[in-house]
């Protein structure tokens, strides 16, 4: 019988788990915090101890697998929308499933003496660099197929947008431009351009009651006639809303105050 060391079986499934959450992420266009991802990815961890257990069947196999994957979901990306949690869930699912898949079926084939399946879960004697480089690849091609997939998507609908920070909100016109290519170069977000005035509302700066937002900083910009620097910020939530379907869209991105005609102006690739 196959030795099984516990941390490398936690230290594998909080890997695999990462990056399946990661895919899951980037296929529904939701935000996920890394911290959240990580906490995630080690509570779902704790379900491959179930490797140990004996043969428990077909159905509590199942219904375990879907009492973990809602509850994995729920802790990575929250439950403020049922529906996302469905979406989520699904989507969750269905990449597990093809990568489970793929591993049982290497498992089948070539029979390795490094590989142990039991309860629906893996056990791999793993090179840290293989299985780094393995996801990587996977991950790359998913941001391929995501990106194709998405091309000119976005662009012909009509959206609402409302930003909150510190207690204070506003509501204007979205607009989807996909030559809005700023990124704040700290976190990696992206930025949603909006008007002056409605940035000084965000922030307080046209009362007594100003401080310096979470976040602030200047980011170097360039437009086709200018450059120079611009305002940035973090607010504490961000919502798009399509104006054809209705649907909400809460989304990670840093607010920049620019000439933007009362619009706030995001690349398209955010939702």
């Amino acid at each position: 019988m196959q030795t099984i060391y516990i941390d490398v079986l936690i230290v594998l499934n909080i890997y695999v788990n990462c990056f399946l959450l990661k895919t899951t992420a980037k296929l529904t266009h939701t935000p996920l915090k890394n911290i959240r991802c990580m906490l995630a990815s080690a509570y779902g961890s704790l379900y491959s101890l179930l490797i140990l257990a004996p043969e428990l069947g077909t159905i509590i196999n199942f219904l375990i697998k879907s009492a973990a994957a809602v509850t994995i979901v729920i802790t990575a990306f929250g439950m403020k929308n049922l529906k996302r949690i469905l979406v989520n869930t699904a989507y969750f699912f269905g990449v597990n499933f093809i990568f489970a898949g793929a591993v049982y079926a290497v498992y089948s084939w070539l029979k390795p003496d490094f590989m142990h399946f039991s309860n629906t879960y893996f056990y791999v004697d793993f090179s840290l660099l293989v299985l780094i480089i393995t996801t990587a690849v996977l991950y790359g091609i998913v941001c391929i197929f995501r990106r194709i997939s998405d091309r000119g998507r976005y662009s012909d609908c009509e959206y609402r947008v409302i930003i909150k920070y510190d207690g204070r909100q506003i509501e204007c016109e979205g607009l989807a431009d996909t030559g809005n290519g700023l990124v704040d170069f700290f976190s990696g977000q992206p930025v949603i351009i909006c008007g002056s005035e409605d940035f000084s509302r965000l922030t307080g700066y046209d009362n007594s009651e100003y401080k310096i937002p979470k976040g602030y900083r200047l980011v170097p910009c360039s437009t086709v006639s200018d450059s120079g620097f611009m305002e940035i910020f973090r607010p504490d939530e961000i919502k798009i809303i399509n104006g054809y379907s209705g649907e909400e869209k809460p989304v990670e991105a840093m607010i920049g105050s620019g000439q933007s005609r009362g619009k706030a102006v995001f690349n398209p690739k955010i939702l």
